[in-house]
């Protein structure tokens, strides 16, 4: 290693950890990593970004700000030429104690040139439980995701995961006698839900009518989230409650698809798109009287987390980890073979019999908890510190 980078004295520079991700868009990994990287102490932590996309994303200049560099190498067809160019990158910036993954899968290819170039510290980072995806992919793709598997159990030296289901996937059934893996919740960031002290005025920000009854749905506009079964359990909730406004936040690929999609059924006035903001808990407290989460899957759900600080009566998918239930009187957990009229019945029963919690009863009950990232961030601190031993 140390014919690789001229080394700084070990005793005056801080942990040096290279988080790898596709792009640093507002979603649930990278809104996760950003809060990682205000609260962690940066003159003892020196965290960069390397991004698998040149693409520039939402949170770059905030990263920028914040002393963190952003490396771009985006993966090339020739895979001689992509590792040439990610080694090239080590030494170029290095030297890193530690590389942090969080592409899922891909994770076996960048811990594989991790060692390589010779960086002690490899952890492979899993948010999601993509078992369904899997089970629907070629032979070829089984191939590539056993071939990453097998990579990602060789190369690692830690793992961790934001739920047992996102555990099972990446790191195979053996996972909980595994010493290198365990669980890390994607802790929630709660000063912003501290800090607000008046959120009435949300509601008239956006045009929502004072008797309106919004349900509200965070996350990308991708197949995962589901959204055209939620535009159609909304179509059935109309046809009994007129005045019910659904609330979507978010961007993402198949955005102009959904928008397409409500416009058909005529339902423009009844559906509100927000794109990608960064005032999710006033929208949270301000706008929203529901939550709906009816996601194909999910590695544990930040939204899902965020809504029931917020208080919200939940109506939310069965895949979804059961980690995240942190009231389970606040969540109704239904499965996705059942119709939109189903799922509509329940949600007004639901919502009939689950009134709205008020802050000060549940901030202190998930300010103690491990889903509060101020408490689940001495994990990560743990596992850099003794990278640099």
């Amino acid at each position: 290693m140390k014919e690789d980078f001229e080394y700084l004295n070990v005793a005056e520079r801080p942990v040096r950890i290279l988080h790898v991700v596709g792009c640093m868009n507002r979603g649930g990994l990278e809104t996760w990593l950003m809060q990682v990287l205000r609260i962690i102490n940066r003159q003892r932590f020196q965290i960069d970004i390397l991004t698998l996309n040149q693409a520039p994303g939402v949170y770059d200049s905030e990263v920028l700000s914040l002393g963190s560099q952003i490396l771009y190498c985006p993966y090339q067809s020739n895979p001689l030429a992509y590792i040439a160019a990610f080694k090239g990158m080590f030494k170029k910036n290095g030297p890193y104690d530690a590389i942090h993954s969080h592409v899922h899968f891909f994770s076996g290819f960048i811990l594989r040139l991790a060692k390589e170039s010779h960086i002690p510290c490899r952890i492979a980072h899993s948010h999601i439980d993509l078992e369904v995806v899997e089970r629907q992919s070629s032979w070829l793709r089984k191939k590539y995701f056993s071939l990453m598997r097998y990579w990602i159990q060789r190369f690692s030296t830690h793992g961790l995961a934001t739920s047992s289901s996102a555990a099972l996937n990446l790191f195979g059934p053996s996972w909980p006698k595994d010493m290198r893996v365990q669980l890390l919740l994607s802790g929630v960031d709660l000063k912003p839900f501290e800090q607000i002290e008046d959120s009435s005025s949300v509601r008239e920000l956006w045009g929502i009518p004072p008797e309106a009854f919004v349900i509200g749905h965070i996350g990308r506009f991708e197949s995962q989230k589901n959204h055209r079964f939620l535009i159609e359990v909304i179509v059935e909730l109309i046809r009994q409650q007129p005045h019910i406004v659904l609330m979507l936040v978010g961007e993402g690929p198949l955005r102009s698809d959904v928008e397409q999609y409500v416009e058909t059924l005529n339902l423009t006035q009844h559906v509100i798109f927000t794109g990608s903001r960064p005032d999710v808990p006033e929208i949270l407290l301000g706008a929203f009287d529901a939550f709906i989460f009816p996601s194909n899957f999910e590695g544990l759900g930040m939204a899902l987390v965020e809504a029931q600080v917020a208080g919200l009566p939940c109506i939310i998918s069965d895949v979804v980890p059961k980690e995240a239930d942190v009231f389970p009187d606040l969540v109704m957990r239904l499965s996705l073979e059942q119709s939109s009229v189903h799922w509509s019945s329940m949600i007004l029963k639901h919502v009939q019999t689950i009134s709205k919690q008020p802050l000060q009863t549940t901030l202190p009950v998930v300010k103690n908890s491990s889903l509060n990232i101020r408490n689940s961030i001495s994990i990560l601190t743990d596992i850099y510190t003794d990278a640099k031993k």
